[in-house]
């Protein structure tokens, strides 16, 4: 029994290393990150994040456009793929012939697989040149609006939504495909019993993985925020700020990876430094709020109001 006790209590140490591990390097990657960028930090503290100037040759350095490029690109992304990730997941778990399932699902998870460069060159031979087509076809009076206006380059940031939003669409489907797999049968079962179509059905199914498929989402939108070659390739890499989905903009990722080899000088590293700072910030506090988000669904999730329920889901039991 002692020697059960033992080697139990070696296991659960040797487990709690490895989990620290991983505190370590998130506290490693923060030390290293302020440690470079103290000097950008000194010199423009809190101003850094709300400048819109960025000027390497008169020293001048603000992150704003690039903030502003790296959210709005990635919200775009999220808004375009979300509902057609949710189509495939339904697809694949609800509706399709066995014979077609797995070879869906194979492609799904291929798309995940291929490299970001490879989806960068696919834009610029092929989305960049259709956003070009379709913005110059736009009527005159739709290009006087905010959301529409710049001249017909194709490379903005439509073109990097587009991108970003089809490299998004694997991850959120798997996950979702996977949380609509793990519905129990009696839920399903329940609502046919209750004389649900099998829209209403799926509907109900839906709702009772919300909570999984809100983490799919998440987790979409964290690898849209941190992605950097095929935006590079396709966003137009112009930093200022503007609501039009076809003017070039910048985004985090890409000044960095663009500049860093070009920082003559120590200041103008440490202000690339601070933006992946920033980035990494924010990628914090974006996973820490759907964590918040996921907690409070799952915590209200066992007895939702009655008039959210869909009609066709059974009383638990």
């Amino acid at each position: 029994m002692e020697k059960s006790r033992s080697g139990d209590f070696g296991f659960r140490l040797g487990m709690g290393a490895f989990a620290s591990l991983l505190l370590l390097i998130v506290g490693a990657i923060a030390a290293v990150l302020i440690q470079d960028a103290w000097l950008s930090i000194q010199k423009f503290g809190l101003s850094f994040w709300r400048t819109q100037v960025w000027d390497p040759v008169s020293g001048e350095f603000g992150a704003l456009p690039f903030i502003w490029g790296t959210l709005y690109s990635s919200v775009l992304a999220l808004m375009i793929a979300t509902p057609i990730a949710i189509g495939i997941a339904v697809f694949i778990s609800e509706l399709s012939p066995g014979w077609l399932r797995q070879p869906l699902v194979f492609l799904t998870e291929l798309l995940a697989a291929i490299p970001s460069i490879v989806y960068g060159l696919w834009g610029i031979f092929v989305l960049v040149p259709a956003v070009r087509w379709a913005e110059s076809g736009l009527p005159d009076a739709v290009r006087q609006l905010p959301f529409f206006s710049g001249p017909p380059l194709g490379l903005g940031m439509l073109a990097a939504a587009l991108v970003l939003a089809i490299m998004v669409i694997p991850f959120t489907s798997s996950i979702a495909r996977e949380v609509l797999k793990s519905v129990p049968a009696a839920q399903r079962e329940g609502a046919y019993a209750l004389g649900a179509t099998r829209f209403e059905a799926i509907r109900a199914a839906l709702f009772y993985a919300r909570t999984g498929i809100i983490g799919g989402v998440m987790l979409g939108f964290g690898r849209a925020l941190g992605e950097t070659m095929a935006v590079t390739m396709v966003i137009g890499n112009n930093p200022r700020i503007s609501m039009s989905l076809f003017a070039p903009q910048y985004t985090m990722a890409a000044v960095i990876a663009n500049e860093f080899t070009e920082a003559a000088d120590e200041l103008y590293l440490s202000a690339l430094v601070e933006i992946g700072l920033v980035l990494f910030i924010i990628t914090l506090i974006v996973n820490s709020l759907s964590r918040l988000l996921i907690w409070s669904m799952a915590r209200t999730s066992g007895a939702p109001p009655a008039d959210t329920q869909p009609e066709a889901e059974p009383v638990a039991a």
